[in-house]
């Protein structure tokens, strides 16, 4: 049998009514919203981890056929992947190593728009210079070289150029040489010089 409340465990419970009457809808929305936010946060990281685990066995095989030096199978696999994952590391990635198998297999214009991805797309600034250098070289190879001279203003201007100054330079020397701008060379070589480690044989 049910004992009856005495005069002040009856205020409590009033006060306790009212305050859920007046503030109960609220409790319950913001708990709501912040249950619903933990379960989106969490599936976002399922759905990241799940993208991540599909691009790196693409890249995987990107790799081996790399290897392989198989330029059209590394074609395809860089965009199946480019297409699916573009903005994973491992497309960005991807397309630096597709570019390197294509100009190995002497295919310069496909590893120059595998390279011109990676320079506009890849996340990462390291990437993106690497790519541009990567295309520089190419394009001098091509005698292309105000092409060449773009690339490398290009990658001048990232934000992680610092730690590839010194090879900008030289690359830029290589340029302005075969332009026969012999003055330029020279100074872009001792730029080049200045700011290479003292360890380097240059």
């Amino acid at each position: 049998m049910a004992t009856p409340l005495d005069l002040q465990e009856q205020e409590q419970l009033d006060q306790l009514k009212s305050f859920w009457k007046q503030y109960g809808n609220l409790i319950t929305w913001t708990l709501t919203l912040a249950l619903g936010g933990f379960a989106a946060w969490n599936g976002w990281n399922w759905w990241q981890r799940e993208q991540a685990g599909k691009a790196s066995a693409m890249f995987d095989e990107l790799e081996r056929v790399a290897l392989a030096a198989d330029a059209e199978r590394s074609a395809r696999v860089f965009a199946d992947l480019k297409e699916r994952f573009p903005r994973t590391l491992y497309a960005q990635q991807g397309a630096v190593l597709a570019g390197k198998v294509q100009a190995d297999k002497g295919q310069a214009d496909a590893a120059l728009a595998s390279l011109a991805w990676a320079g506009d797309n890849a996340g990462e600034a390291e990437l993106r210079v690497i790519a541009r250098l990567r295309a520089a070289g190419l394009l001098l190879d091509k005698k292309q070289y105000e092409g060449a001279l773009a690339q490398l203003d290009a990658a001048a201007a990232s934000g992680s150029a610092k730690e590839f100054e010194a090879l900008i330079a030289d690359r830029r020397g290589d340029v302005l040489q075969a332009q026969g701008k012999k003055d330029e060379a020279r100074k872009a070589y001792e730029a080049a010089y200045k700011t290479m480690a003292d360890t380097l044989d240059y």
